[in-house]
């Protein structure tokens, strides 16, 4: 019988360790729990492309150490050394990948249409339009309907659908409510549209998923689920500030700021969006480049 050394033990525990540690982190995913149906529609594709994925990996690790075993420590093990082929063993490796693309085909194809970013979510309210603004390095919220603004900080009742028209004043980004759903590309001069809807109440976490500099890291926001009442107590409380978002003062704004608090704006400029976004085609002006890094 083999003896177990220290070093064998401390390298089983490390794994051991890292496994957990990993598997500790999957419980954790804001993508695995999602609090809307697209997040719940794109947590479905996951799964299942990981568990038919694992219909091929978890085969091969068996077989690999399954060989390894039977050919390094069993004496009597057949020996062909003139084997070259086998019908059996072509059907199973060319007929289970060709199943499994064909059905993950079907999946994406099927996922594709039903997560289109411009599709509204099914419900009996009216969308609510929220105008998202790129910059260095926090996100601004203009809500075009009820004349506010706000700076890191999201809200909107549950249960409704949320349009997203997402634009950059700077470099590219990507704005990502991960329990929400898709993410979509930030870019000047460009007006992106993104359907999300939240069917529970809570405080889910915003974020930049593509680098933009060295305030990246800095480029979080909070995105408040609140009842009808709460959302509009939260619109109250913003028009309760003495600031407001004109073009002077969104000039100040933009300037690069890492960590950047929670900023509210009582009242906006009306058409103050499509204007920024206008600007990069009718002016093409160099100082909208991204910070120096």
């Amino acid at each position: 019988m083999r003896k177990w050394n220290y070093p064998d033990i401390l390298k089983r525990v490390s794994l051991l360790a890292t496994v957990a540690l990993v598997l500790s982190g999957c419980t954790g995913s804001s993508l695995l729990d999602p609090k809307g149906p697209v997040g719940a529609e794109q947590k479905y594709l996951i799964m299942t492309s990981f568990f038919l994925m694992m219909i091929v990996v978890i085969p091969v690790i068996v077989m690999t150490l399954l060989f390894a075993w039977r050919y390094n420590y069993i004496k009597n093990a057949k020996y062909s050394p003139n084997w070259s082929h086998s019908n059996k063993i072509e059907v199973v490796v060319w007929a289970i990948p060709l199943a499994i693309v064909f059905i993950l085909s079907v999946l994406t194809w099927r996922s594709t249409h039903a997560l289109d970013p411009h599709r509204v979510p099914e419900s009996d309210r009216d969308p609510i339009v929220v105008e998202v603004m790129a910059l260095d390095w926090k996100w601004l919220f203009i809500y075009p309907e009820q004349g506010i603004a706000s700076v890191n900080e999201l809200a909107f009742p549950v249960d409704t659908p949320i349009e997203f028209r997402v634009s950059s004043e700077s470099v590219m980004n990507s704005f990502f409510i991960p329990q929400l759903g898709s993410q979509i590309y930030a870019m000047a001069g460009m007006v992106n549209t993104v359907h999300l809807l939240a069917s529970e109440e809570g405080t889910y976490p915003g974020m930049s998923a593509n680098y933009s500099g060295h305030g990246f890291s800095g480029m979080h926001f909070k995105a408040l689920a609140t009842s009808d009442e709460g959302f509009q107590q939260w619109v109250e409380s913003v028009r309760q500030s003495s600031e407001t978002l004109q073009q002077d003062s969104f000039d100040e704004l933009a300037k690069p700021s890492r960590d950047n608090p929670v900023e509210y704006f009582s009242t906006v400029t009306p058409g103050l969006y499509t204007d920024i976004v206008n600007s990069y085609i009718t002016s093409g002006d160099s100082s909208h480049h991204g910070a120096e890094e």
